[in-house]
């Protein structure tokens, strides 16, 4: 939506990725943020809306996984989206704000240590399980982590090979 408001495409430009990173390298730091602001809000807003229906935690889980492969294969963008980080950050600051603070917390010191976002982006959903496990979240949310996390992860996996091949760009 931001590209289209500018006039081009995010998906025909730099990496392809219509994701907040490649929307900065394209269009500016300005329309990257508002990129990510409408990432995270809109990975936000599924559980938030099951919690305020009073719906059990099991069902704002399902309606996290919703929100993130929503991101990910988007049916009037035939399939194509992101790579769910904004998206998946929205849902956990949701669920477990005290982990979505720890996944912030790898991702820019891992980031900024290498330079690669993706770096950052496949560390956080590394460890996001562990961390949901560690500061005691109820099983759903763990089990959640476990499908974002590896969802991120395989969407990432062209970010992997260019990072083998000393091809990827850093930000």
């Amino acid at each position: 939506m931001v590209g289209r408001r500018a006039g081009v495409d995010p998906r025909a430009v730099g990496s392809g990725n219509p994701g907040a990173t490649n929307v900065a390298r394209s269009l500016g730091w300005r329309a990257g943020l508002f990129t990510l602001a409408g990432d995270v809000a809109k990975g936000a807003f599924a559980p938030l809306l099951c919690e305020a229906l009073g719906l059990d935690v099991a069902v704002a889980t399902y309606a996290g996984i919703a929100a993130v492969l929503g991101h990910l294969f988007p049916i009037f963008a035939h399939f194509q989206g992101g790579k769910g980080v904004a998206t998946a950050f929205g849902v956990i600051l949701a669920l477990a704000p005290p982990v979505a603070v720890a996944a912030v917390a790898v991702f820019a010191v891992t980031a900024n240590a290498t330079r690669y976002v993706s770096v950052g982006s496949m560390s956080a959903a590394a460890v996001l399980p562990f961390a949901l496990y560690l500061f005691d979240s109820p099983w759903e949310v763990v089990r959640m982590g476990i499908v974002i996390g590896a969802a991120i992860l395989w969407r990432h996996r062209e970010n992997l090979a260019r990072l083998m091949q000393h091809t990827e760009p850093t930000f």
